[in-house]
């Protein structure tokens, strides 16, 4: 049987509203690390090596910094861009701010899976399209982008998981959402069935999420159908 807390939280939509904020968190935050994220991927893909307009000081310092940021555990990184998230929203507390704090976290990590995805793209293709004479900027969005697109949707699909993950843990810095539930309700009064209850729903949410996003991929490009 649930305790009184869990009744509690449940009569007075603290519970509901904890699980809206962790989805709505999630997905402005997957939203602009992708907006961030998206271009520094395709800036380190193309000045690579192996990439259509090498340029191995850009590709190096660029590499540098997201490197920077991903090995910093997150939720260091999160207390640390605390102040960022005051100059830009106005406040280091509550979910604008932690939608901050997400975005700066997962646009480096959003950064590597796009160069990934675009380099699973064979080059024959992107030789074919050098020799018909095309710029480097059609290469991008004529061939890149379309031939990676299956790549990039499941990583899209990961990324936001991965995001939701993070989002949890801002609820043990002025965050809202289930990682606040599971905190402030679960563990630090010693009820360990709220704790399970937001484990189970934050399970649920990943996997309807999962579901949509693979929906979604099937329905954009059949090489990627069952």
């Amino acid at each position: 049987m649930f305790s009184e807390m869990m009744q509690k939280l449940w009569e007075t939509g603290e519970l509901q509203r904890g699980i809206w904020e962790t989805v709505y968190m999630t997905l402005f935050s997957t939203l602009f690390s992708y907006i961030i994220g998206l271009p520094i991927g395709l800036i380190l893909t193309v000045t690579g090596k192996d990439g259509i307009r090498p340029v191995a000081a850009v590709n190096r310092v660029l590499g540098i910094l997201v490197n920077a940021f991903r090995s910093v555990p997150f939720i260091i990184l999160m207390v640390a861009m605390l102040p960022a998230a005051k100059a830009i929203v106005g406040t280091s507390f509550g979910n604008k701010a932690m939608i901050v704090t997400l975005v700066i976290a997962a646009a480096p990590y959003v950064a590597r899976m796009v160069e990934s995805s675009i380099k699973e793209v064979d080059f024959g293709v992107i030789e074919a399209a050098k020799a018909m004479g095309t710029s480097s900027f059609k290469i991008i969005y004529k061939v890149l982008l379309p031939e990676a697109k299956p790549a990039l949707i499941i990583g899209a699909v990961i990324s936001t998981v991965t995001i939701l993950g993070y989002s949890a843990m801002a609820g043990s810095i002025g965050g809202g959402g289930l990682g606040k539930i599971a905190i402030t309700y679960g563990y630090q009064k010693y009820n360990p069935d709220i704790v399970w209850v937001c484990v189970v729903l934050t399970i649920i949410i990943v996997q309807v999420l999962q579901e949509v996003g693979m929906l979604a991929a099937r329905k954009i490009d059949k090489r990627i159908q069952k």
